[in-house]
């Protein structure tokens, strides 16, 4: 799992206010995320994040690609 596959699942749950915690979980199971990547973004604290690059705070270990 990397950033670049977290943001290809949860963009469109970012509007001009954001998104809240459970948007984004929203988003990545509509979206087919796997097992790992929705426990990644459950331990995402319950709040609004402005943009998705404030996930990235929250998720320090996530790389943003996959080495090949």
């Amino acid at each position: 799992m990397a950033r670049v596959q977290i943001a290809d699942l949860v963009a469109d749950a970012f509007g001009p206010s954001g998104a809240h915690r459970s948007e984004i979980l929203a988003a990545a199971v509509a979206g087919g995320g796997s097992p790992e990547l929705l426990a990644e973004l459950e331990r995402l604290p319950d709040r609004t994040f402005a943009t998705m690059r404030d996930l990235w705070d929250h998720l320090p270990d996530v790389p943003i690609r996959l080495e090949p």
